[in-house]
């Protein structure tokens, strides 16, 4: 456990290290130090107690519109990566280190040694054997993603992330038997450290956990059902959390290390909680606040405010432009960014930052056409919020209803209409014609097919009738 003692901040007396940390499909509702009932989260609170927790905090609704947006540091209407796309289950599309900043790449040009373990599934291994390197990590321990079918050469495929887990390193891929996935990735991300404790590092760690399939873990064998299971899943993320704790307090560079800890959006809508008394849903893939509202926790003995609860908007566009400017860097040049530095944020000398709102867009699979991986609309569907109200936007560009986060919880009254709220609903109304008038579509070189892409993308053609993002074929201006 850490101490929650309140200190005051400083500025990191060298280049801090940095880990950034990402839980997979969970929202406030199963931590209790954001109000989650009937769940064990002590490493997670002592963190949060330990150093600043924000409220307001905007993730993208589902894995590859987050994770994008993170590496990127742009929204999806600008990298193009609005829409859901596994690539090593589906093929065709993946995250071209050629055509998109990293943030990886930023922090080595600013000096850091740079990891990343656990889950990434924008780049299929297969093809791109290599793609963590070319994206900026000097080393890197990744679950394969579901690579799919079994096709000639690769007869030993399995889209295992959890138990027998399928993983891939420097020396390929391979099953590691009788070992629990979750625990591969934290060994990694904890020899790191340990390695590389006398130059500045920077650790992406997307944590496979807690995203389904629901199973058993080490420190809970007999879960026997889904809700059992979550719970053992979301308890075994909060031990990893306290053994990287542990490993920097023993290499006695905690007081050095800024953790962030967060998650890539809401839970699955199969579970839900309690939070602080009123039931909620899982939200991955909406854009209520279940979904995009995410955890997130900053954490630096001594550097960051500790006890602290901080409303000032985050989005994960703000990572880039944050931790380039806490390395006395800067972003990859050659590229348009969306963020706003939180260096003053995160250390405390600030309690806002430029920023005016924070925005969430994005969701489900994208399609696949003859001009490859496409997104579903010509204009996703988004959400732009001030620290009190919130806008929703349709596809047609359109303000369809503004809420009060604060006092609607269930985000059901719209305010759009009311003489009372006029003026702070066309405050969010007005940035719509700041926004573009048709999303980018992921921009990749396009690739010859392999067998395992003619055998999965048929099954991920979204166009086809029946899915639930159905577009009827139309002409569109494309974007690549």
């Amino acid at each position: 456990m850490f101490s929650a003692a309140v200190v005051e901040a400083r500025e990191p007396a060298d280049k801090p290290n940095i880990i950034f940390i990402l839980i997979d499909d969970l929202g406030k509702e199963w931590l209790s130090c954001y109000g989650g009932e009937g769940i064990q989260t002590p490493q997670i609170d002592s963190l949060a107690a330990s150093g600043t927790m924000f409220n307001n905090a905007y993730s993208m609704p589902q894995c590859t519109p987050s994770r994008a947006c993170f590496m990127t540091g742009q929204y999806p209407f600008r990298n193009g990566w609005v829409n859901h796309w596994d690539s090593p289950r589906w093929g065709a599309g993946y995250f071209d280190w050629s055509k998109n900043p990293s943030i990886a790449r930023s922090m080595k040009a600013a000096g850091y040694t740079t990891g990343v373990a656990g889950k990434w599934q924008l780049n299929d291994f297969r093809t791109h054997p290599e793609a963590m390197v070319k994206h900026g990590f000097d080393d890197y321990c990744m679950w394969t993603g579901a690579e799919g079918s079994k096709v000639k050469g690769h007869a030993n495929i399995s889209t295992q992330r959890y138990w027998d887990p399928y993983i891939h390193t420097k020396q390929g891929s391979k099953t590691y038997k009788g070992k629990f996935g979750p625990d591969v990735y934290n060994d990694f991300v904890l020899d790191f450290i340990s390695d590389n404790k006398e130059k500045p590092f920077f650790i992406y760690y997307p944590m496979a956990l807690t995203h389904g399939p629901f199973v058993h873990t080490p420190l809970s064998l007999n879960a026997k059902t889904k809700h059992e299971k979550h719970v053992a899943m979301v308890e075994y993320t909060d031990h990893l959390l306290g053994k990287i704790i542990a490993k920097l307090e023993s290499e006695k560079i905690r007081n050095n290390t800024i953790v962030i800890w967060t998650c890539d959006n809401g839970t699955s809508g199969a579970m839900t909680n309690l939070r602080n008394g009123r039931k909620v849903r899982g939200g991955k893939t909406k854009t209520t606040e279940n979904g995009v509202n995410t955890p997130f926790i900053v954490s630096c003995p001594g550097m960051v405010p500790a006890g602290k609860k901080s409303d000032a908007l985050v989005d994960f566009t703000d990572m880039h432009q944050t931790f380039t400017d806490l390395a006395g860097g800067k972003p990859e040049a050659g590229y348009d960014y969306d963020g706003f530095s939180l260096k003053k944020v995160f250390l405390g000398t600030e309690e806002k930052n430029q920023r005016p709102w924070i925005l969430g867009m994005g969701s489900h699979p994208a399609r696949l056409t003859e001009k490859g991986v496409e997104n579903v609309y010509y204009f996703r569907d988004r959400v732009i919020r001030n620290e009190r109200y919130k806008l929703f936007i349709d596809v047609n560009r359109k303000p369809v209803k503004v809420v009060d986060v604060l006092n609607d919880l269930d985000e059901k009254v719209n305010l759009i209409g009311k003489p009372k709220f006029k003026a702070e609903c066309d405050k969010l109304i007005a940035v719509i014609p700041l926004l573009p008038k048709q999303d980018n579509d992921p921009s990749y070189t396009r690739l010859p097919a392999t067998d395992w892409e003619k055998i999965s993308s048929v099954k991920s053609q979204t166009h086809k009738k029946g899915h639930p993002e159905y577009l009827a074929p139309k002409r569109r201006k494309s974007n690549k």
